[in-house]
């Protein structure tokens, strides 16, 4: 008998696909067309989305606030002193919103972000700059994982600064519950919240959604090993919770949907990870189960928590049908199938 290819849709109340093919948000549409509806990259909708991608909508609107030198606001000022509008906040969610990265403005920006802030010694990257790009001693994962993901979205995966940086994460990331003592030596004796006696959650997370860009046929030995590892850790958390007490959340605001995350994380950000990667484990429920009760009878989620008042151009109304979390949320739901 044929599977019916629409089977994994049982979840949902309501189906709120036709809602997000419109045409006022062309991200939302093309994501839709090739991840949800399976229509092909060469597809007449879906190319005509991409293209309205850099013509309609956010992206331009971010694009036509950049400096000459790909930056925006005070290019030095590229992450801690601009939250949530410099360089760094704007490129991930150029990413997120599937900018074209053969526009030259978005080279523009990938060229300076690895020329500012790349640690040319280990390949991670930094929050600020030094005498030669990244300044070696403010290197940090969260930020290494988002530029390595948005980086790789813009089609740098083949780059030698790309492939530095991937292997900054196979080499460093730590995925740790819990240990005695901390590790000695560089970068593990600075920023005890990134690498204390347990690991940043947020650092692990966004170092594995970097990882789950890398097309499985691309993926050499460590980033095989560092996947199996960080998705383990993952899931003795059951993505969210407390490993030493799965009945709870770890941060209470881990269960609340938002987008983008930047540098921040929630338990559908994680679910969309870890369903990318191929896994499907009961230790996922929970956070499935999460998914599917906020869901209202029309198929669709809102927008419980959003970055609109600080981001330089807002995208959705908080606690308002969000078209970027329902998106999400039926990537995953596809994604685990029945």
């Amino acid at each position: 008998m044929k599977k019916n290819s629409e089977s994994w849709k049982f979840r949902l109340k309501a189906d709120p696909t036709d809602r997000l093919v419109e045409k006022d948000n062309p991200s939302v549409r093309y994501f839709t067309l090739k991840d949800i509806l399976g229509k092909a990259e060469n597809d007449p909708d879906v190319k005509d989305a991409r293209e309205k991608i850099m013509t309609t909508g956010i992206v331009p609107r971010i694009l036509e606030k950049q400096n000459a030198d790909g930056s925006w606001g005070v290019p030095e000022n590229f992450y801690v002193n601009a939250k949530y509008k410099g360089t760094v906040w704007n490129i991930i969610t150029l990413a997120e919103l599937g900018a074209d990265g053969k526009d030259q403005r978005t080279k523009k920006t990938a060229e300076f972000i690895i020329a500012r802030s790349q640690d040319k010694q280990s390949g991670g990257f930094a929050y600020t700059s030094g005498e030669d790009g990244g300044d070696h001693e403010r290197v940090i994962p969260c930020l290494t994982g988002n530029m390595v993901f948005s980086l790789i979205r813009f089609g740098y995966l083949d780059d030698p600064a790309v492939k530095h940086g991937i292997d900054w994460i196979t080499k460093y990331q730590r995925f740790d519950d819990g240990i005695e003592q901390e590790p000695k030596g560089w970068p593990y004796q600075r920023f005890p919240n990134c690498w204390g006696k347990h690991t940043c959650h947020m650092g692990a997370v966004k170092s594995l959604k970097a990882l789950a860009e890398i097309p499985v046929g691309q993926r050499n030995n460590a980033v095989n090993e560092t996947i199996k590892k960080g998705a383990e850790y993952l899931l003795i958390h059951h993505l969210y919770k407390s490993s030493h007490d799965p009945s709870v959340p770890a941060k209470r605001f881990w269960a609340n949907f938002g987008f983008p995350t930047l540098w921040k994380i929630d338990a559908l950000e994680m679910l969309g990870i870890i369903v990318k990667l191929g896994y499907h484990d009961e230790r996922m429920q929970d956070a499935i189960d999460l998914l599917v009760s906020k869901q209202d009878e029309l198929g669709r989620w809102k927008m419980e928590k959003s970055w609109n008042s600080r981001l330089l151009v807002s995208l959705e109304k908080d606690d308002k049908p969000s078209k970027w979390i329902t998106l999400n949320a039926l990537r995953v739901l596809k994604g685990i199938g029945e």
